[in-house]
């Protein structure tokens, strides 16, 4: 089962998107499916600057954790974000690039996790 560190950030993530409104935020425990980390978590935002405020909200509230990104790519096109913590990776899109994309028919062998299995924040 992911460590009590990957939760505590997933939970974090997930309370930053709901913050700033996200759509159809999940969150996929995908540790017995890869190595790459421990959590997804997908979310949409209904536009350009609703993705990058996001993002944004979501880099905020783990950095005042603690925690710091390892990367981050798709920023300046806003339509697809990907921030990587680690044991955690947040996907943020727009409508039309999460269709597209559909990671969650491509991880579908992961599990779906419901906010109230993440804990709260100061558990």
């Amino acid at each position: 089962m992911a460590d009590n560190t990957s939760r505590k950030m997933a939970r974090i993530a997930y309370d930053a998107l709901m913050d700033k409104k996200a759509q159809d935020v999940r969150v996929i425990n995908i540790e017995n499916v890869s190595s790459i980390a421990d959590y997804f978590l997908i979310a949409s935002g209904t536009n350009r600057t609703q993705v990058m405020t996001l993002a944004d909200n979501v880099d905020e509230m783990l950095g005042r954790a603690g925690y710091e990104k390892k990367q981050v790519e798709g920023y300046a096109s806003g339509n697809w974000i990907l921030l990587d913590y680690g044991d955690i990776i947040v996907h943020i899109f727009d409508r039309e690039n999460r269709l597209f994309y559909d990671l969650e028919k491509i991880w579908r062998d992961g599990k779906l996790i419901s906010p109230e299995e993440l804990g709260t924040e100061g558990e």
